[in-house]
């Protein structure tokens, strides 16, 4: 398969790779993607993708993107990863719709139980049409980053 981005590092982006892959300093992507491009250098070794992604465990398709991100953004944009511009799903809870988790959890627990469940909470969240539809583990979620609420007896 042809390549489509062919890396060609400088002498000076050559010795600041070999520099961070010896100190042991940096995170182990950030050295990761520096062993990459040591090692499909077009003026080096020139390694094939599927080479390189046997001989480091990790995918094809990473050393695809460090090339492709080094070819189009250069050497800084290559070694980190990058996060996604928007997130993979929607949020089911914004801030409105977490009040709502906190204030049925602080308040009284439904007839006949003792205390709120994920599930429980789940249903009446569906119930009160605040959402379409929830799962427990996104209440769950959301009452963990919560935790700390004083207004609440025996959060746990």
């Amino acid at each position: 398969m042809n390549k489509t981005y062919i890396v060609r590092l400088t002498d000076a982006e050559r010795h600041a790779l070999v520099q961070l892959t010896k100190s042991g300093k940096a995170a182990a992507s950030k050295s990761k993607h520096a062993h990459i491009l040591l090692h499909v250098d077009a003026n080096g070794p020139n390694w094939s993708d599927a080479h390189v992604a046997t001989a480091l465990p990790c995918h094809a398709n990473t050393v695809r993107n460090v090339r492709q991100r080094f070819v189009e953004q250069g050497l800084a944009a290559a070694l980190v990863r990058t996060k996604p511009v928007q997130p993979s799903r929607q949020c089911l809870l914004d801030g409105a719709k977490e009040a709502h988790v906190i204030a049925l959890r602080c308040g009284p627990p439904p007839q006949g139980q003792a205390k709120w469940t994920l599930q429980l909470l789940a249903d009446q969240l569906v119930a009160l049409s605040i959402v379409e539809t929830i799962s427990y583990e996104t209440v769950r979620q959301t009452r963990k980053k919560t935790r700390s609420s004083r207004t609440c007896p025996s959060v746990g």
